[in-house]
């Protein structure tokens, strides 16, 4: 556990080389801290020690109620300090996009490289339909996240007993719609496996983190694009079969951060990359803060 500014606790742990270059990963929403040892695998391959915490409200991370996605990066600070990290890189699969590219404009003296997978656009934004591609049930979680508390209480409810005890063969049900055909045909194995446990995790203690994220999500980030490419290296990753985050949400963000590197694929869905793409996300963040 390690202690942040405000005096609330954040779950937190490492793996890879201890004297490697962090890696500050921010897993999706809603997510537990669980490792997925591909991921720590595919790091550790590039000289990247991985860290990893549970948002504020999972598992033993107290909450911080009224949370924007910026206040990720006074949280990634006080762990870096902890392990006594001057520098660091970033990525964020998902709802860890967001909360990646916060902790990159927040820290840009620190963060050498920032690198967001799968990530959504903020809401609204100018010149993207938010929805568009969107499967049902994220189209119905976040209009109920813009409706307010008590909207997206309910329906995380009771969604939170479905994940509850889901298993790894249950998983592609349990995701329905939003798993496109790419996705499921990853959702196999040690995969399917780290999944269900994720999923589990996160809501073994309640929806609070769940919740929250959805919340800050569709309110002001509490951070400005303008200026991120420019001050730390950027780069987008997308697959064009994502339900979950339409790939309008990489385009968006590929050409509204200045220089950014875009990774705009073909075929890829949401969870794909996380199989596909891990040993060339880690291999540019490594090279890109070599550049620096």
């Amino acid at each position: 556990m390690v202690g942040a500014e405000d005096g609330r606790s954040l779950e937190v742990f490492t793996a890879g080389p201890p004297d490697g270059l962090p890696v500050v990963f921010h897993t999706g929403t809603p997510s537990g801290l669980i490792a997925f040892q591909p991921r720590i695998d595919a790091a550790t391959a590039h000289g990247l020690r991985t860290v990893q915490y549970a948002r504020p409200g999972y598992g033993k991370s107290d909450p911080r109620p009224g949370r924007q996605v910026a206040d990720a990066a006074a949280d990634v600070a006080a762990i870096l300090d902890h392990l006594g990290a001057a520098e660091f890189v970033t990525a964020g699969l998902s709802g860890g996009g967001p909360h990646t590219l916060a902790t990159a404009a927040l820290l840009p003296d620190r963060c050498l490289a920032v690198a967001s997978i799968a990530g959504c656009a903020p809401y609204p934004a100018d010149g993207l339909d938010w929805t568009a591609g969107m499967a049902e049930e994220n189209i119905a979680e976040f209009g109920a996240a813009i409706a307010g508390e008590a909207e997206i209480t309910a329906i995380l409810q009771a969604e939170a007993e479905k994940l509850a005890d889901v298993t790894a063969e249950q998983i592609t049900q349990a995701l329905g719609g939003l798993a496109s055909a790419a996705d499921r045909a990853v959702l196999t194995g040690e995969y399917a496996a780290y999944s269900a446990a994720s999923f589990r995790a996160a809501v073994s203690t309640g929806i609070v983190g769940w919740r929250d994220d959805d919340l800050a999500f569709v309110q002001d980030w509490g951070f400005s694009l303008d200026g991120l490419g420019s001050a730390v290296p950027v780069s987008i990753w997308q697959g064009d079969q994502d339900a979950m985050v339409p790939f309008g949400h990489g385009q968006w963000l590929a050409e509204r951060i200045p220089l950014a590197h875009a990774h705009l694929l073909a075929g890829e869905g949401h969870l794909t990359l996380s199989i596909t793409s891990l040993d060339a996300i880690f291999g540019e963040l490594a090279e890109l803060a070599l550049r620096r």
